[in-house]
């Protein structure tokens, strides 16, 4: 098993930005990928941002330019720093974590963007 736990999410106007991170835990895999992905009411979950353990990165192109995502290994934390937000970016982002094996994912934390 393999515990996420996000935070990091809240309120802020466009043109702010956030940080979001994700703590995993458990029985975590050398070789995974975590994510970003999100989900507006209304809306499928969509991707936002992918890093492999070694560091290779993919992103929506709906973002490119705005987030980065980065992860610290050791300490099994994955960040996405979200800059120019938009209030089209408003949603719930959920950290994922998948391995050969399985896949998890954590419960979700809030970012609601204001005109």
């Amino acid at each position: 098993q393999v515990q996420l736990v996000e935070s990091g999410g809240g309120l802020v106007q466009a043109g702010g930005s956030l940080r979001l991170s994700c703590a995993a835990s458990g029985s975590i895999f050398r070789i995974n990928t975590m994510g970003w992905y999100r989900q507006a009411p209304g809306k499928q979950r969509e991707l936002v941002a992918t890093i492999t353990s070694g560091g290779i990165t993919n992103r929506a192109d709906s973002v490119k330019g705005r987030f980065t995502i980065s992860r610290d290994n050791p300490k099994n934390t994955l960040y996405l720093q979200m800059n120019s937000l938009k209030p089209e970016d408003t949603a719930v982002y959920y950290c994922s974590y998948s391995d050969i094996y399985h896949n998890y994912w954590g419960q979700g934390t809030q970012v609601t963007v204001s005109s």
